[in-house]
């Protein structure tokens, strides 16, 4: 009986750590769905944040869970995961997140979860327990998704620049200050209905390897479905201010025509994954998007330095949170 209910107790304390990093990851990727809204003017930071969080929430009645099931079932093989391999993930995970935060790096709260799940997998039982199909879709994406973002983006851009090339800017402004609130809706619908999904499917592993739910289910149970989506909506709210300044002034200076080339290429990327249960960076994809409406005006109008500082950041993303998983789980098998 102690032994369950140290479980219990044990499985609650991990349940609300992963709602806390859903809530960092809104927090951290705010900027992700509203910095080109806000740094365009078409809506006040303290607008742009309930916009963006009751999209993130309506996620849930449009995106099915395929990311979730990919977290949950498709990166480590069954029978591998307990307690302290879902700790060690999540703790490398919130402190990648926080460092990031702190500095105004744009990195992504979706490969620090991954990366802090392959650290802690490999601290226990080596990298042969790793689903390579799906860690392999995984790592593609984090290359995919910022040049689909940017493929798309500067077509819209040009796109858009042809059809309105007779049309006075003035007018163009406007029109676009208003279009600009579908794409950054659309934008924030994707992020919710991609990440919140991720810390489903960490918490629907944790339920599976402590016999509250089991392999066979086809989905998690709806309270950690209704929880996790509130919780990256309220960390939207709260929004992470250091990197909306970055995402939507460093890189390149935005217009509203370029804000919403630039949503409305990440949101379709993001849509494409999500529907093939591929969980990718929402930071990536609106980066790539942003650079690529940035290059079609002139090569100068980006600062690649910035962009390159963000490259850096997304490559040591993974093994960094993977390095603090490993030393969190070793302290983890202290604890309890």
């Amino acid at each position: 009986m102690e032994t369950v209910q140290t479980t219990l107790w044990v499985v609650v304390l991990l349940v609300v750590l992963a709602l806390l990093f859903d809530f960092m990851n809104g927090f951290h990727d705010a900027a992700n769905s509203i910095a080109t809204v806000v740094s365009t003017g078409v809506l006040k930071p303290g607008q742009a944040i309930l916009f963006a969080a009751f999209f993130n929430v309506i996620a849930i009645f449009i995106f099915q869970l395929s990311v979730a099931a990919t977290v949950g079932k498709g990166i480590v093989q069954p029978g591998v995961v307990d307690t302290h391999v879902v700790f060690g993930a999540l703790l490398g995970a919130i402190t990648w997140n926080v460092i990031t935060w702190y500095y105004g790096i744009p990195s992504s709260s979706s490969h620090a979860l991954i990366g802090g799940i392959v650290g802690a997998v490999i601290a226990k039982a080596g990298a042969g327990t790793l689903v390579s199909t799906g860690i392999l879709k995984t790592v593609v994406f984090i290359f995919v998704s910022p040049v689909l973002g940017f493929v798309l983006g500067s077509m819209m851009m040009v796109l858009v620049a042809w059809v309105f090339r007779r049309t006075r800017p003035s007018k163009v402004d406007k029109w676009f200050r208003r279009l600009q609130l579908v794409s950054a809706g659309a934008y924030s619908l994707g992020h919710g209905g991609n990440d919140a999904q991720k810390t489903i499917g960490i918490i629907w592993m944790l339920l599976i390897a402590t016999g509250y739910s089991t392999a066979g289910e086809s989905s998690p149970p709806n309270w950690v479905i209704f929880c996790c989506y509130a919780a990256i909506g309220l960390g939207t709210m709260f929004g992470g201010w250091r990197i909306v300044k970055t995402m939507g002034q460093k890189i390149t200076k935005l217009k509203p025509v370029g804000g919403f080339c630039a949503e409305t290429g990440g949101a379709i990327t993001l849509f494409l994954a999500t529907a093939l249960g591929i969980p990718v960076s929402t930071t990536h994809t609106i980066t790539g998007a942003i650079v690529g409406v940035g290059s079609t005006q002139r090569a100068s109008a980006v600062r690649w330095g910035v962009a390159g500082n963000i490259v850096w950041a997304w490559i040591f993303t993974i093994p960094a949170s993977a390095f603090v998983a490993a030393i969190a789980y070793w302290i983890s098998l202290q604890i309890f």
